[in-house]
């Protein structure tokens, strides 16, 4: 259904206003969506409110068996899901299946963790005494999720989330509203009781906001722009509310001397131009060894040539459309940006021809690692070549950024690997594969601007949302005073 969920009920905005969902390859209306503000938002939170007592008191084993459920369903669907993704977001249907199938991976994870949730037991300095640590859910969450992952990175919050014992309410990017929706029909079918998941549809400036400065809210969860996820944290300060973002990146390939340059193009066109770009992991960057640049740059500005623009419906495309006009605008200001500073076009360039929201694959050669195109994060199919001396100026180049999510070098050195893990600071490394790939048992996440340093996945995400509730137990039937001489 194409409205709001509250409460268990399917329901239209209070306002009645609605917005359009569009079709990105081919700027056409799919949709109507329900406008919310602050009024949908208060009945979201307080339906999560009443809701929280009895979800929290439900056996996490019970609450596994759910979302297990819902893994089973989404797998059931993973198709249907999938070509209702690119319908909506754009990308090919190649990456709209793994985007759907990293939900399943992250759903059967966390259904597994309810039959495990782990906690520590450790001996205590005095005698009949039993200490333990176990997890408790903080209470109401706010799940607010971008566009260039609809179903993949709401998986990464909701589900780590209602395992735990939280309530949820969701709001999904409103550009890839219909995936949220199917995300949550698929939990109400599984068996989520009333009120546990909630989703609230509208735009991050008005939706958004009200839930995030929600008093009722215990924590936010935001994936989205650097400018978006300060102003989060910033009015979150001020009501001590937990906070958990995941922001930009201006990731980099590291090219060597000795790599080898056929896999190196292949990392380096799947992570530059795949999703058109719009991935936090995307490489904006290829520092390469000065010795490689030539000879790199003529396989890849080969094989960019040869990447094909259409809908990513037709099997036959490589790259979809970026998602809207604002964002084909902005890509097209970077390249502008680059040419001014001096960097050599090397193809590509300028928006794609029909009625959707496309844009040629784009490379800049002769970039310097101050120019912004080589600082700012772009999102969308445009890399930048930085020509390097040596390993060390290769890394302090990749470093020298407000950004630190994910950084691949290839090489056949296997010192100079271990040197480039020891030395790149960034949360994501990979040694000879591209910047994207992550595997949702480990953390994902980044340094300095690209969040504020928690991570999704893996059991990490546990520590986002829980609070540790540490007991003591002392059976000795006497005063026994910890620390203290007797």
């Amino acid at each position: 259904m194409n409205k709001n969920y509250i409460d268990g009920k399917w329901v239209d905005a209070l306002s009645g206003q609605t917005f359009p969902s569009i079709n990105p390859a081919t700027g056409s209306v799919i949709a109507e969506l329900p406008k919310s503000d602050a009024a949908d938002v208060d009945r979201a939170v307080a339906a999560a409110e009443r809701a929280f007592d009895s979800w929290r008191k439900t056996p996490a084993p019970k609450r596994g068996e759910i979302l297990f459920k819902a893994g089973q369903l989404l797998l059931e669907r993973k198709e249907q899901l999938a070509r209702k993704m690119t319908e909506e977001m754009g990308k090919v249907l190649a990456e709209t299946r793994g985007d759907v199938q990293e939900a399943i991976d992250m759903t059967y994870y966390m259904a597994g963790e309810g039959r495990r949730l782990l906690g520590e037991v450790r001996p205590s300095e005095l005698q009949d005494k039993a200490c333990f640590a176990m997890r408790d859910p903080v209470g109401v969450v706010a799940a607010i999720t971008p566009w260039n992952f609809p179903m993949a990175i709401p998986s990464w919050k909701i589900m780590p989330a209602l395992i735990a014992g939280n309530t949820v309410v969701f709001k999904p990017a409103s550009d890839t509203p219909l995936l949220g929706c199917a995300m949550v029909e698929i939990l109400e079918e599984a068996g989520v009781p009333a009120g546990v998941i909630n989703l609230v549809h509208g735009s991050g400036d008005v939706a958004g906001h009200a839930l995030a400065n929600h008093p009722k809210v215990s924590l936010v969860s935001f994936t989205g722009s650097t400018a978006a996820g300060r102003n989060i944290a910033v009015d979150a300060a001020g009501a001590l509310k937990r906070v958990s973002l995941e922001l930009g990146g201006k990731n980099a390939i590291l090219v060597l001397e000795d790599a080898d340059l056929d896999l190196a193009v292949d990392g380096i066109v799947w992570s530059a131009f795949g999703t058109t770009g719009q991935r936090c992991t995307a490489a904006s960057r290829i520092i390469a060894q000065r010795p490689a640049v030539e000879a790199l740059t003529e396989k890849l500005l080969a094989r960019t040539e040869k990447l094909r623009l259409g809908n990513g419906l037709d099997p036959s495309t490589d790259v979809g459309p970026l998602i809207n006009q604002a964002r084909r605008e902005s890509v097209h200001e970077y390249v502008h940006v680059g040419r001014q500073e001096g960097a050599q076009l090397l193809t590509g360039g300028e928006p794609g021809s029909g009625a959707g929201f496309f844009y040629e694959p784009t490379i800049f050669a002769n970039v310097g690692p101050e120019m912004r195109i080589a600082q700012e994060e772009i999102f969308g199919p445009v890399t930048a070549i930085i020509p390097v001396t040596s390993l060390e100026q290769a890394v302090q180049v990749n470093n020298h950024t407000a950004y630190g999510l994910s950084t691949s070098i290839y090489t056949h050195d296997v010192q100079k690997a271990f040197r480039a893990m020891r030395d790149i600071s960034t949360g994501l490394v990979y040694i000879n594969a591209g910047t994207i790939g992550a595997e949702i048992h480990f953390p994902f996440g980044g340094t300095r601007g690209t969040g504020n340093g928690h991570r999704e996945g893996g059991d990490a995400a546990l520590d986002v949302f829980t609070e540790w509730k540490t007991c003591y137990v002392d059976y000795s039937g006497r005063l026994q005073k910890a620390q203290i001489d007797v």
